[in-house]
């Protein structure tokens, strides 16, 4: 997104109250009936979309269409989320337009009544061209369906702007419509409470899915709420517990039981009638207006059909899931590739689940897949139960951590793949370039910035949230919360980047691939390029310290300097956890019991006068990494990055990406867009031990000795 990307002034909150008609103007369009002597308690529904955008497995479609007697699709594009705090890059915002497009076509071609109640003139100027990919398109039932044996989508492309200028103010048709683009659904710009409101005014009720959110997104439903009143209700259909004491009260089976259940499919009927209001807003014109210009690559394209094609192309090969999921090169073709589509909801996680389990032979890539599934749930859950994921840390004990250590300088290394540890910097690069990194990747990197870099959480969680095609706020901040150790959970784990190179890319292909400047080193020196012989770095022409970094600080000492702070506080995090609103806080599976259990083991009582010097010794939680180059000598320790030692290698950074790194805190009102808890899924699924992708040697510390599983296999939504 530009940095100077700004609404246009001369666009204004649409539609307008005079655009909107009341359910019963609309429904005696194009009849004999008088408006005025017409029956005035005619049910006219609004179903508001925001992140679901489909048609099937909806709930608050469904309801509507069972009980409303007129529909109203709409969704309001909300220029709060396209400033400098929107925390989301070109790409994700092309790929949310994208469905919002496929969207529009799905209720377009829907088997209903179709009432078009053109808006007032005053928009034309808006109409543009918009392109609309090809759809998924079922013409009978009027939504996607996903087909394991055929491609049933219609392939049409149009370029045909919108008509603003139709002489008739209003039209009823039949669908399927003729195959210029027109609108099915009611498409906004501006304040979505405005809008919502507009419709209020007009005798219209709001259905929208419940949806976990927060900060903007949080403030933003609250508002809502507060002007609409009752004629808005926020529909609760996507597995999560809400308002109960105890979410997670038989969550395992609670979650199980509703991925079984029946999807809630709207009974589409000839006589179900659609408004829509075209008001000459397009993605392309909000695009325009933002300056939308995408610059990643390999990003997927945001439609049903391409939803629907990833989905049955990832069964063909689900087989080999287990093989593909931790090293980068492989992950990229070889899991799902269905996060985008579950973040804004083109697809459900009920409908993959079932389309798996009913296309698949019972393998050990089905369990691992839809285990993951679960994992999704899990840490919506989590967000569900507690809005303040993104802002503060989960327990209190470790708020600010690291917030004294902040160095811009090892920020911004790490953000531009500039840490001298390759596996670390192929990643970094990667995500800047593609919003793309696989799960334990991300883990990795995330390790390194909050253990080894020791640096404040939110400022790289809101830098994954910016990048990332597939950032789910419930998922993201969550799991960054859990790999730092924010939680006070007793096991936590530091990952060791040279480990990785040897596990997951001995032969360098991912590291030569976003790191080219290592490409003339042998690859037994990637996992330590500082170590690399002389006469080998002056033989290869790649010298390390000029041509690429060093490391910018001393990975051992670093690591046992987290160990030693991390100790010393997890006696109080443990005490706190034993508080039943931080237990809430953490939403563990186990529900309170969980939290207190870990309370009455780990926490020391504070009358205790060796309660603050608590701290295990080095040897008791890892083992020194013995790695030494050819010569057997060891690297002196190398100093610490500071800010004047470095200058950010790519000037054309913009200022989003550049004021991310200021460490302002993490109050309410920041931008709005590690697993912990193994229970979640383990009677939900059966997995084998070969399944907990979990590995041994420097980089698998856990503080705890007892049998609780390497928190690396918890992959919930990054396939």
């Amino acid at each position: 997104m530009s940095d100077d990307a700004g609404v246009d002034s001369d666009i204004t909150s649409v539609p307008v109250l005079s655009d909107i008609p009341t359910p019963t103007e609309a429904t005696t369009t194009d009849t004999d009936v008088d408006p005025a002597t017409a029956p005035s308690d005619v049910n006219g529904c609004v179903v508001w979309h925001r992140k679901h955008l489909r048609t099937a497995d909806h709930r608050a479609l469904a309801n509507a269409v069972a009980d409303a007697d007129i529909i109203c699709p709409l969704f309001v594009f909300d220029p709060t989320f396209y400033d400098n705090d929107g925390l989301a890059c070109d790409a994700r915002i092309r790929f949310l337009h994208e469905a919002v497009d496929s969207l529009n076509q799905l209720y377009e071609n829907s088997p209903t009544q179709s009432i078009t109640h053109q808006a007032s003139a005053s928009h034309d100027y808006l109409a543009e061209e918009t392109p609309v990919e090809p759809q998924q398109i079922q013409s009978i039932t009027g939504e996607y369906q996903i087909s394991a044996d055929s491609d049933s989508g219609s392939d049409s492309t149009s370029n045909t702007p919108l008509n603003t200028n139709n002489s008739e103010s209003d039209t009823i048709q039949s669908s399927p419509r003729a195959s210029e683009y027109s609108s099915g659904l009611t498409v906004g710009y501006g304040d979505p409470v405005d809008i919502l409101s507009h419709f209020v005014d007009r005798g219209w009720s709001i259905l929208t899915m419940e949806t976990p959110t927060s900060r903007y997104g949080k403030r933003r439903d609250t508002r809502a709420q507060s002007v609409c009143g009752d004629a808005l209700r926020f529909i609760s259909g996507d597995g999560l517990i809400r308002d109960a004491e105890w979410s997670r009260a038989n969550w395992k089976n609670h979650i199980t039981e509703w991925l079984a259940a029946e999807q809630h499919t709207p009974e589409w009927s000839g006589n179900t009638t659609q408004l829509t209001i075209p008001t000459g807003i397009t993605p392309s014109v909000v695009e325009k207006t933002h300056k939308i210009n995408p610059t990643k690559k390999m990003v997927p394209t945001g439609t049903h059909r391409a939803a629907t094609t990833q989905l049955r192309a990832f069964v063909d090969q689900i087989g080999s899931y287990p093989s593909n999921i931790s090293a980068p090169q492989d992950a990229r073709t070889g899991t799902s590739g269905l996060s985008p589509y579950f973040n804004f909801g083109l697809l459900s996680i009920r409908q993959v689940h079932q389309y798996v389990n009913n296309n698949t032979p019972e393998c050990r890539g089905r369990r691992m897949f839809t285990s993951r599934l679960i994992w999704n749930c899990h840490y919506n859950q989590k967000l569900a139960d507690w809005a303040g994921w993104t802002d503060r840390a989960v327990n209190p004990a470790f708020e600010e951590f690291n917030a004294d250590r902040h160095n811009p300088a090892l920020v911004d290394a790490w953000k531009h793949g500039q840490t001298g540890f390759p596996m670390v910097d192929a990643s970094m690069r990667c995500l800047r370039e593609t919003g793309w990194l696989n799960f334990r990747m991300r883990a990795m990197c995330v390790s390194i910035f909050t253990h080894i870099l020791q640096q404040p959480w939110w400022i790289g969680a809101d830098w994954f949230h910016h990048h990332l095609i597939d950032s789910d706020v419930g998922i993201n901040y969550t799991q960054w919360q859990s790999q730092a150790g924010l939680i006070g959970k007793p096991s936590q784990r530091v990952y060791n980047p040279r480990k990785q190179v040897r596990d997951h890319d001995s032969d360098g292909e991912w590291i030569t691939k976003w790191v080219p400047e290592l490409s003339d080193l042998p690859a037994q020196h990637f996992p330590r390029p500082e170590r690399t012989p002389l006469a080998v770095q002056s033989e290869c022409n790649v010298i390390i310290g000029d041509d690429y970094p060093r490391p910018v600080v001393d990975f051992d000492a670093r690591r046992e300097t987290f160990w030693s702070r991390y100790e010393r506080r997890r006696p109080e995090a443990a005490r706190e956890l034993a508080r039943p609103e931080i237990a809430k806080r953490a939403s563990f599976s186990g529900g309170y019991d969980a939290a207190q259990a870990i309370a009455q083991r780990y926490a020391v009582d504070e009358s205790d006068d060796e309660a603050d010097n608590i701290q295990l010794s080095f040897s008791e939680i890892t083992t020194i990494d013995t790695d030494s180059d050819s010569t057997g000598e060891n690297t002196p320790a190398i100093n610490e990055l500071n800010d004047t030692t470095y200058t950010v290698p790519d000037s054309s950074m913009t200022l989003q990406e550049s004021v991310i790194s200021i460490p302002t805190g993490t109050g309410d009102y920041a931008g709005e867009p590690s697993p912990d808890d193994r229970e979640a899924v383990s009677n939900a699924v059966d997995l084998s031990t070969t399944d907990k992708t979990g590995d041994s040697s420097n980089d698998n510390i856990n503080t705890d000795r007892s049998t609780e599983t390497d928190e690396q296999t918890t992959i919930e939504g990054f396939m």
